[in-house]
């Protein structure tokens, strides 16, 4: 599975329980391949893969895939059984409408819904009246469940438009606009994610044998968003991972070797709800905190080879990414 990374606020999130019942961390970041470091470097950053490891083993011992979020479990084995109904849907419409009747049945202090107004859709989660303050790693985490199996049932990227949070800013918001969207709002009345209303009417084109496959990749496959391992901009992806930066083409010369015109890989990448832009400044970032973390290339050297013409523009572009300057996340790492 391709490379990703993740902030490390989500292994903490995901962590809290297990320290709240007073049992010991560090057997499961171990096997996950996570540094038990790292929980205390605000700027760390773990894999797909390891966070999906992580993931699955707090689920077993918790036997609750919502990681305690609600007041009743969300047991193991439940997400499966919502992928295998929601294959049976014919359009995603009628299948987004079953999955928010499935989480009302299943969780007591999240309420979901789907809005459309015939111009832009939303996911909707609410919190119960009833409950303390907003359990936000349990809005966060019921996103990603359902954003992803949104994608994969009609087996393309959703572009999200805005997404609003029924609670204030976090610090972590940098973290929000990769994940969501760049247009965000916060102290809202309810947590949305805002696509085109065109999208409901797209046919599930899932079945219980692709159900399968899907379960036995997830988390990894949705918490980086959906992944399809097949669709044109992981194609990009992992072409681009297996040259040299200074051999990446312009667009016009990468759609040349695709057999395309640019006007047609822009559609097709729009279709995926990606950028050959942000392909590239996705895979720039995950290459330099590999660099920073597991090698002795000074900062100058890995800006020329990721392609910055100065090493301010990298300095200015990963402080955006990671949220602290290269110096500042090396040193960090090394400490640690």
């Amino acid at each position: 599975m391709e490379k990703g990374s993740i902030s490390i606020y989500f292994v903490q999130s995901a962590l809290e329980p297990i320290v709240k019942r007073g049992l010991d961390t560090e057997p499961l970041l171990r096997a996950a391949g996570i540094s038990p470091a790292l929980l205390s470097a605000p700027q760390g950053r773990v894999t797909a893969q390891c966070f999906s490891a992580l993931w699955l083993a707090v689920a077993r011992v918790l036997d609750d895939e919502l990681f305690g979020q609600d007041s009743r479990r969300m047991k193991v084995g439940t997400f499966a059984m919502l992928c295998y109904t929601l294959v049976h849907c014919d359009t995603l419409d009628s299948a987004l409408q079953r999955m928010a009747r499935f989480f009302n049945l299943i969780l007591d202090d999240f309420h979901c819904d789907v809005e459309n107004d015939g111009h832009q859709a939303a996911l909707l989660i609410r919190d119960e009246p009833n409950t303390e303050a907003p359990r936000v790693f349990g809005y966060e985490t019921l996103l990603m469940l359902q954003h992803g199996l949104a994608c994969w049932l009609i087996g393309r990227r959703i572009p999200v438009l805005s997404a609003e949070f029924a609670y204030p800013e976090p610090s972590r918001s940098a973290e929000y606009a990769r994940m969501y969207s760049q247009e965000l709002h916060f102290c809202r009345d309810a947590t949305r994610l805002v696509f085109d209303s065109s999208y409901l009417s797209l046919p599930v084109i899932q079945n219980e044998r692709s159900a399968r496959d899907f379960i036995r990749q997830a988390p990894a496959n949705i918490v980086l968003k959906y992944k399809n391992t097949n669709s044109l901009s992981a194609q990009i992806r992992r072409k681009l991972r297996t040259a040299t930066l200074s051999e990446w083409p312009d667009f016009d010369a990468f759609a040349a070797s695709l057999h395309m015109t640019p006007s047609t890989l822009r559609r097709r990448l729009d279709d995926e709800g990606q950028s050959f832009q942000a392909i590239k400044d996705d895979l720039r970032r995950d290459i330099a905190i590999d660099y920073l973390c597991h090698s002795s290339k000074n900062v100058a050297e890995i800006a020329f080879e990721l392609g910055f013409a100065e090493a301010s523009a990298f300095h200015r572009a990963f402080k955006k990414w990671a949220g602290a300057s290269p110096g500042e996340y090396r040193q960090r790492m090394h400490q640690r």
